[in-house]
């Protein structure tokens, strides 16, 4: 099935996610109409190729031409509109630049496969029917229950006012039949009376059921609410700061807001009903009425029942985030712009354009010396209106920015915490005042907490706190935390790790890389215990006085910055195992035939580097290991892993040069691992000065290739070849004579 078809068939929570993929840069009116024409191109192969992503521009603006074709013959007149419109943006964005437009729709449809993906894994680990499933069902089935009672009080209400019409003109009716002359005799005049006096009697019970009903319908309120307040609105908080540090993402907030709109509607209802019960008591009233009796208390009831439903009922729909760091969240540079977005999950016409948001900056900070303080630049007011597309009432920051108040007399700010562990919050406040309906009502929202950089090389140490944070406690206003962290356990630290991965690339770690970074951070002694604790010095801190040394969240952030930038598509296809103890990396090559190799990440780069060893067999059939020097951003800046692997050569001497790597573990031919990531270099380009260049004129091809060259005797050592970096750096610091010199010694 296409893979469009497939995301339109998604519950609307996954739909959400696909929403938030497409906006007017690239819209979903071009997914829709041109779905397998779309899945039908290679839009990774075109992203890097300009040529052939001005061809596929052009085909796609051919394709919007056919679909405005069709519309004409429908004679659908906006459609065509959309049509052309879409069209011309398209053209204004990506003319002199259709590869960005081919980077788009790639990353779109990764996307869309993502989601794709996870919800396959979720229904595969829910099986049948989940827990938390059956959970919202209930929570659905309540919010029914409670809507259809509503209904029937309404209804009822209404059958009671007209109950009470007929038993007024019954009433009316019978003073002046029984004032006339020759009116109604004795025994008719009783029999009306005995009807009136059972219309009382009916009218007295139906008013008592009516007060009852309404009773009821705000016991069945107060349950939901609490249910909403206390269990739900929590869970979803929790939910999003999963989500912000790259777990599974929170997409029930449109859930969420369906069941708080239905509460609050259906307690507008009882309050109607309230005064059309005051309005009927006005007319006729008796002794016991329960109308006065229950009224002022049943209104007082359903007011505070509202205040608190619309007191919790702002909240932060999108956590403070740079537009440049879109994954890292909750981290902001001081003069550079961020984004947050606040929703009022009572969605109801009367709200709209009614609340005025203001954003305030360490509002509840207490004075702590040595803290730093910032004021808060741009529009920090906004009006919340109700979007177009789904009718949410929502307001939107998109141009705020952080300023550090200068301290008088103090250059610095000493405090007892460094600046990526300084803590501080994002707090939003309004007022909601409908005189008409007694709402006096004060709304707050508090973001998670923040960190505050100057300076964009400590957005790694600032991720790191929000990752901490985040794993380990659920308090929005716990600013001292790190004062005093707490400790982690692996268990909760391996899958958030896992998530850093998998927010990035299509592939988290497996089992056997959590291994390798359990007995790093806990030690082989700890036989990688799930409830082992790590503290947050071991994994964020430098512990060693040793310059060469670096914390641990570092060296995994320079890898993570290696793979997005030079090795996703190998990471996405599983041909990097990563992780991996020497070892262990020694033990899954022993066993298997010379020149099979592996990738691994070096355990001594902070910056992030990978090697790849490789076994071959002495005369005695013995397994030896060789690992190259760690390739580093800059080596593979300069030429492509897969292009290192397919013209790697060892050198030795007078020897001939030979790709000693032919296997990719445990069995793949190299040529079959990597081919499809190596194409076939493309004709020289001719010279541009034709008239001045020689008939028999030829450039010679080159190709960049990696070479260790080392003495014929090493080669069936266990040593460590040179790649082409290291060696030259050699080659410059000692003399060729020196070299013969030292290998005639070692012989």
């Amino acid at each position: 099935m296409a893979q469009w078809l497939q995301l339109q068939k998604l519950d609307s929570r996954y739909l959400e996610q696909v929403d938030q993929l497409y906006d007017d840069s690239f819209p979903m009116d071009i997914r829709q109409y041109l779905s397998r024409w779309i899945e039908s191109i290679d839009w990774d192969t075109v992203a890097v190729q300009d040529s052939l992503a001005t061809v596929r521009f052009h085909n796609l603006l051919v394709q919007l031409d056919d679909q405005h074709s069709r519309f004409a013959l429908e004679n659908n007149f906006l459609l065509q509109h959309n049509i052309r419109k879409i069209r011309r943006n398209l053209q204004d964005r990506f003319q002199e630049d259709p590869v960005h437009m081919a980077m788009i729709i790639s990353r779109n449809l990764k996307e869309e496969k993502k989601i794709l993906e996870k919800v396959k894994m979720t229904e595969e680990a829910q099986g049948t029917v989940s827990a938390m499933v059956v959970e919202k069902q209930k929570l659905d089935n309540k919010v029914k229950d409670m809507k259809d009672r509503a209904q029937v009080a309404d209804q009822n209400i209404k059958n009671l006012e007209e109950l009470q019409d007929e038993y007024d003109f019954k009433v009316n009716t019978l003073k002046s039949r029984g004032n006339e002359v020759n009116g109604m005799t004795a025994k008719e005049l009783e029999q009306e009376k005995m009807t009136v006096g059972r219309m009382c009697l009916e009218l007295k019970a139906k008013r008592q059921d009516v007060v009852m009903q309404l009773t009821e319908l705000l016991n069945v309120a107060q349950a939901l609410l609490s249910d909403l307040i206390s269990e739900e609105l929590p869970e979803w908080r929790q939910r999003q700061q999963i989500a912000c540090i790259g777990g599974p993402p929170n997409a029930c907030v449109d859930q969420l807001q369906n069941w708080f709109t239905s509460v609050a509607e259906s307690l507008q209802q009882v309050r109607q009903n309230l005064k059309k019960l005051q309005e009927l008591e006005q007319k006729f009233t008796y002794d016991s009425d329960p109308i006065p009796q229950k009224k002022a208390y049943l209104e007082a009831r359903a007011l505070d029942l509202l205040k608190n439903l619309l007191s919790n009922s702002l909240v932060v729909e999108r956590q403070p985030c740079m537009p440049t760091h879109p994954q890292r969240p909750l981290v902001l540079k001081t003069s550079v712009q961020f984004t947050v977005k606040l929703r009022f999950l009572v969605k109801m016409q009367e709200f709209n354009y009614q609340l005025k948001v203001k954003a305030m900056f360490d509002k509840d900070m207490t004075e702590k010396k040595g803290f730093r303080k910032f004021n808060i630049l741009g529009t920090n007011t906004k009006v919340m209106n109700m979007e177009e597309s789904n009718g949410s009432l929502v307001a939107e920051f998109r141009h705020l920015q952080l300023k550090e108040q200068k301290v008088a007399g103090n250059k610095t700010n000493e405090g007892p915490l460094i600046v990526t562990e300084e803590l501080h919050s994002l707090s939003f406040e309004s007022e909601l005042q409908l005189n008409q309906s007694g709402l006096n009502i004060k709304l707050e929202a508090i973001s998670l907490p923040v960190v505050v950089i100057s300076n964009v090389c400590q957005l790694p140490s600032g991720w790191a706190s929000i990752l901490w944070y985040n794993m380990l406690t659920t308090e929005p206003k716990k600013l001292k935390f790190f004062l005093n962290p707490p400790t982690a356990k692996w268990s909760q630290l391996s899958e958030v790790l896992s998530w850093q991965f998998s927010a990035v690339t299509q592939r988290g770690l497996n089992q056997e890389q959590l291994h390798m970074l359990a007995d790093k951070l806990l030690g082989a002694r700890a036989h990688r215990n799930p409830e082992g604790e790590i503290p947050w010095i071991k994994f964020c801190k430098q512990q060693s006085a040793n310059e060469k040394a670096f914390p641990f969240w570092l060296w995994i952030e320079g890898i993570l910055d290696l793979i997005k930038r030079h090795l996703l598509s190998l990471w996405n296809d599983g041909s990097i195992m990563g992780f991996l103890s020497k070892e262990k990396e020694k033990a899954l090559l022993s066993t298997k035939c010379p020149g099979t190799f592996l990738l691994r990440f070096s355990e001594r780069s902070r910056e992030g580097a990978i090697t790849f060893t490789w076994v071959e067999h002495d005369v005695h059939d013995k397994p030896l290991f060789h690992s190259v020097e760690p390739y580093t951003k800059k080596d593979l800046g300069a030429v492509s892993l897969p292009n290192i692997i397919r013209t790697y050569k060892v050198m030795a001497a007078e020897n001939i040069p030979e790709n000693p790597l032919r296997f990719l573990y445990p069995d793949v031919p190299k040529d079959k691992a990597f081919g499809k990531y190596c194409p076939e270099p493309s004709e020289a380009p001719e010279p541009m000065d034709v008239e001045n260049v020689p008939d028999k004129f030829s450039y010679l091809k080159t190709v960049l290739i990696s070479v260790s060259e080392v003495h014929p005797s090493k080669l069936q050592d266990n040593m460590m070849p040179m790649s082409p970096g290291g060696y030259n750096t050699l080659c410059q610091d000692v003399s060729p004579e020196e070299m013969n010199a030292a290998e005639s010694a070692d012989i």
